[in-house]
Parts: C-alpha cells; structure tokens; sequence
C-alpha cells in the first residue's frame, strides 16, 4: 500500500481529535475501521504513530514528523485543487475587450485575433467597462474623453490611443456638405444628435457653442443607426469622430479651428495579457482608420500641427 492523502487526512484527524474514537466520528467511520486503517498507515510508516490509553491518542516523534509534513501538504494539495477548478472553469486565454462607440474598435479585434481568441462587450457607459475590467471580467476598455481631459485616475492602467478633432455629419443635401470646414456658429439653428456617454462631453459641447455665441438646440442622445438616420433626413447634424466612416447618403465635414476633441484611451488591468502589444496595435488600429478616412486626411494636410498622436 502506498502512501495516499486520505491516510495523512486520518493521521490528523485523530491527533487534532486526540483520540481515536472522537477521530472516528468525526470522519463517520466506526471505531474498529478507523483503527484497522489507522494500522495499516503505520505499517507503511515504519512505527507507530500515536501513543493510546485510556487519556486519549498523543503523537510519537514519528507521529510528530508526519504530522508536520501533513499540515503542510494537505492545505497545499486543497489550493492545488481549488487552482484547478479555477483554471478550468475560466475562458480560454485569449483578450475580453469592452469597448464604447468607437471607430477603431473593429480593427483592433482584426488585429488581435491573429494572435488569439478575442471576446468583446460594448456599453455606452465607460463606468461600467472600467468596473469590469476592475473586477477581472475584461482585460482592456476602449473608450474616449473630451480632448482636455486627461486620462482617468484608479486602478487600472491608461494609454491615450489617439487625440483627433470631432467631426460632423450632415445630409448629403445639406448647405455644409460641399464645403472643406464650417464654422460651428454657422450650424446655430440646427438640432444635434450624439451618441450616449456618462463623460463630460455634453458640458465641453455646451461650452463650445457658448465660445461660439449660441445655446444649442435639441440634442438627440440616440444609437448610432438613429443618429444617422437624424442626418440623412436632414432632422439633426451629428456629432462624430474624425476616423468615423459616414454611411450613404452623409457627408462628414470638419469644423473650423477644431472647437472639439476626443482622446481616445485604452485602458486595461495590470495582469492583462501582452498590454504593450496590445496597446501598439490599437495605436496602428486607429492609424489604419487615419488612411481611410480621405476627408480626416485632407484636414490633417491643412492642419500639419495639430496631428493625431497623444
């Protein structure tokens, strides 16, 4: 009979007991079973284990050796298992990204799904990605902040990915369509459509529009397919991301002096996997959206300065 776990479970079990019987209870074994085995674990020990009379069951210096090895090696052999079942029961290695409303996000999974799975989770909210991924239940979040934010402070760690001017859209009939900018005064009369946010950006638009001599109108907090709907029927002028790529019937037109900016920010837990890389391909992600954005090109040519780094 080799040595097992259960036999060192028994060996405690009665020293801890200080008997055999109390032991046997303990373990819902009768007393004869508990003291058959407890002979055999000393047989392949080599001696006895425990001194027995009629005040109770007290380690030998044999006892006292295994029972040192055994308070070691079982609390190690539980950890082992509970790791195990851990392990197994965890998803598959790979990157859990969260993401808000973002043009680069689907490059991003491009790019990284040739180095391993990737799951994704969008959320209009940034607070609730960053819990997530505070929680252990994502490894990054993609998301954005009005230009003179700053990166968020807690626990996770933050890289700005891009800073870019925020753009507009607007029906392809709409007097602003064929020009290379507008002045943001020029649109005063109209009605606004923005995707949803718990950041500041609704306040520094607020304040844009004031700098620029008017309180602006309704302003549509809807989904994307709403808010382009909004534009093509000429109903709303929408708030958009340099590298966003209009749909039919839109045309996308910077503002002048770039009154707005979004920073886009990546952020991720400190155990997340390869960060560096993955913080270098969502950089490349949004310099590829940067090249095929012709109008976010041109405006870049026009204003060499300003550029679209950090």
């Amino acid at each position: 009979m080799d040595l097992e776990l259960r036999h060192l479970r028994i060996v405690r079990a009665v020293a801890d007991a200080g008997s055999v019987s109390k032991a046997a209870s303990q373990l819902g074994l009768a007393q004869p079973a508990l003291t058959a085995q407890l002979k055999r674990i000393e047989r392949v020990l080599g001696g006895t284990l425990f001194e027995r009379d009629r005040h109770g069951a007290r380690p030998t210096r044999l006892g006292e050796l295994v029972l040192s090895r055994a308070r070691v090696l079982l609390p190690a052999a539980q950890e082992l298992q509970e790791e195990a079942v851990r392990f197994a029961a965890a998803p598959s290695p790979g990157f859990r990204i969260g993401a808000t409303n973002g043009p680069i996000l689907g490059g991003l999974v491009d790019r990284l799904a040739a180095e391993g799975a990737v799951s994704t989770y969008t959320s209009w909210s940034a607070h609730e990605l960053t819990s997530m991924v505070e929680l252990g239940r994502l490894d990054y979040v993609l998301t954005g902040a009005c230009g003179d934010s700053g990166t968020p402070t807690g626990a996770l760690m933050w890289e700005t990915i891009s800073l870019d001017p925020v753009f507009c859209l607007v029906g392809e009939d709409h007097p602003a369509a064929k020009e290379k900018e507008v002045e943001l005064a020029d649109l005063a009369g109209e009605q606004w459509a923005v995707t949803p946010g718990d950041g500041c950006f609704a306040d520094c638009f607020a304040t844009a529009c004031a700098r620029a001599g008017f309180t602006p109108g309704t302003i549509y907090e809807t989904d994307v397919s709403t808010c382009t709907h909004l534009a093509q029927v000429g109903r709303a002028v929408v708030l958009c991301q340099a590298t966003h790529q209009p749909a039919q019937g839109l045309a996308m037109v910077p503002f002048a002096g770039a009154p707005l900016r979004w920073r886009q920010l990546l952020g991720h837990h400190p155990t997340a996997p390869k960060a560096d890389w993955v913080v270098t391909q969502a950089k490349q992600a949004h310099m590829d959206a940067v090249r095929r954005s012709p109008i976010y090109h041109d405006w870049l040519v026009r204003n060499p300065g300003y550029g679209t780094a950090p």
